[in-house]
């Protein structure tokens, strides 16, 4: 049953996401969150209730706090928990860093955020020792231990028989949030700088009653295992926001590239699902074995493509299907996602498909447009995804001539995604518009290259990145490409192999630029500035 804390009423969207946690976390005695950062920790809701109010009031009256955005640079657990929740109670917009984008993507986005205090904790500053961290330092550990578990306690009580108002005019919460800024993300930076993402209250409660509607992620059902970061889109909305407002238990490993601690989680707190990305997954298949995760009910897969032969292989090896879905930072994030049948009824049709990234949420309307005229395309042709709904996001931290090519006169979200929906709505992507070339008059996918060249030389089922397609600039043809690789190749050998699989001339690369690693991003996706720098260009192409 969906929590009483989120509501499909479109009236609902206006309440502020703080008066919101409020009722879910007031609401029974539930195991809410099991931290694994360090030593096992389990926190109920009226322990992580209890937490959050106490941080709250010590900051309610800290100079530190005076901000209208926060930064915190914390992995999943209990601290970013609580820290996000507090800076929430108090009206605050919680700002997640991405500590791991470089030190000129970071201190760009502390600058357009306006962020002077951050908070985070003293192993999180030794280990990320090339971050700008600010004056303002807030070490989230010492902060709980001056608090102390009995007035954590005591917060926790109080906030049990204190009523949603009671609290709400302790802290100073609003009536309502609706569109205002309820969180402040970043783009991943891959094609350029990071972009600011403002999510108001709106988008995050009404993308949590879209999710809701799916009935993906059930309290009495699930235990979903949470180790995406809190700065990627998934990590804040999905792991943290949703499972607290529905009650979901989620159990928090610090990275997914602790492939190891999240194996060791998965099989001892019996977790039911796992959201991942296929890069965070081929690990699994040389580290776990099928008894590990047995407990799996199904893995939801996105960020970047999913291979046939991954699909395949994990599937095999562990019994456990893969459910591909889509969204973006743009739309608080999920647009569309592959269930498995049982969620359906006959009236439904076909819950899930191969090869797409399933039908879009209820309340969320996808369009395929023309590219040159914005005419709406049929079934099965291919053009820009057009997204509309109560999670589309209102525009970029100021970027106002941005924002004007961004939307359409209807508030369409005119995205830079590629693809079509098939007869039955499901959902196909073909890639971001700066991943294609125009070569001879042809659009050449840049995915459909690197797919293409993977498969003839044998490397589908590698861990990591081994190649990337870049455009280059070409006088007679508009554009060629440049395979950048980390494995050694010789030119006439990939001509060769290209050949014999049947690939038209048109991906056969015009040179070929080997490295030592492909640059990839936190997510697993190809960090396209840096890759191309590696092949000599230091022009940037828009995302």
């Amino acid at each position: 049953m969906p929590s009483k804390s989120i509501s499909n009423d479109p009236h609902w969207h206006s309440e502020h996401l703080g008066r919101a946690l409020l009722k879910s976390l007031k609401c029974g005695w539930d195991i809410q969150v099991v931290d694994r950062t360090e030593e096992r920790k389990v926190l109920r809701k009226p322990m992580v209730l209890g937490a959050a109010l106490a941080l709250a009031m010590r900051w309610k009256f800290s100079d530190l706090f005076g901000d209208r955005r926060i930064g915190l640079v914390l992995p999943p657990g209990a601290g970013a928990t609580v820290a996000n929740l507090a800076l929430v109670f108090l009206n605050k917009i919680p700002v997640n860093l991405n500590f791991t984008q470089g030190r000129e993507a970071t201190e760009h986005s502390l600058k357009i955020a306006g962020v002077t205090t951050v908070v985070s904790a003293a192993l999180m500053k030794k280990k990320v020792d090339d971050f700008p961290w600010p004056e303002n330092f807030v070490d989230i550990r010492r902060e709980l231990q001056a608090i102390g578990k009995a007035k954590i306690l005591g917060w926790a009580l109080r906030g049990k028989v204190t009523s949603v108002d009671g609290l709400a005019d302790l802290l100073g919460l609003p009536g309502e949030g609706g569109n205002a800024e309820a969180g402040l993300l970043f783009t991943s930076g891959s094609s350029g700088l990071p972009k600011g993402v403002p999510l108001t209250h709106a988008n995050l409660l009404g993308n949590a009653s879209q999710i809701t509607a799916t009935r993906l992620l059930l309290k009495d059902r699930h235990v979903l295992l949470a180790n995406l970061p809190v700065f990627h889109s998934f990590g804040f909305m999905v792991t943290l926001w949703y499972c607290l407002l529905a009650g979901v238990r989620y159990v928090t490993v610090p990275s997914p590239l602790e492939t190891k601690k999240s194996i060791e989680a998965i099989r001892e707190e019996k977790c039911t699902v796992l959201m991942s990305t296929p890069t965070f997954l081929r690990p699994y298949l040389k580290k776990a074995d099928k008894a590990d995760l047995q407990s799996l009910k199904f893995v939801i897969c996105g960020a970047e493509k999913l291979s046939p032969g991954l699909r395949r292989k994990f599937e095999e090896t562990f019994g456990v299907p893969l459910m591909e879905g889509y969204g973006l930072s743009e739309t608080s994030p999920v647009v569309s996602v592959n269930l498995p049948d049982e969620y359906g009824t006959p009236e439904d049709g076909p819950m899930n498909r191969k090869g797409t990234v399933g039908k879009p949420l209820t309340g969320v309307q996808v369009k395929i447009r023309n590219f040159e005229d914005g005419e709406v395309l049929k079934a099965n042709e291919e053009g820009r995804i057009c997204i509309w709904g109560a999670n589309v996001f209102p525009g970029y931290l100021d970027m106002e001539e941005k924002n004007k090519e961004l939307f359409d006169d209807d508030g369409w979200l005119l995205t830079s995604d590629r693809g079509k929906l098939d007869e039955d709505g499901f959902l196909m992507i073909s890639g971001r518009v700066s991943r294609f070339s125009k070569i001879g008059g042809e659009m050449v996918s840049h995915a459909a290259v690197e797919n293409a060249i993977e498969k003839a030389m044998g490397w589908e089922d590698e861990e990591e990145a081994v190649i990337a397609i870049l455009p280059e600039e070409d006088e007679r043809k508009g554009e060629t490409l440049v395979l950048l690789t980390s494995r050694p190749i010789e030119d006439e050998s990939l001509r060769k192999k290209l050949r014999e699989a049947g690939a038209p001339n048109l991906f056969i690369p015009s040179r070929i630029v080997e490295t030592d690693k492909i640059p990839t991003l936190a997510s697993g996706k190809l960090d396209l500035r840096r890759c191309r720098e590696e092949i000599g260009q230091s022009g940037k192409r828009s995302e």
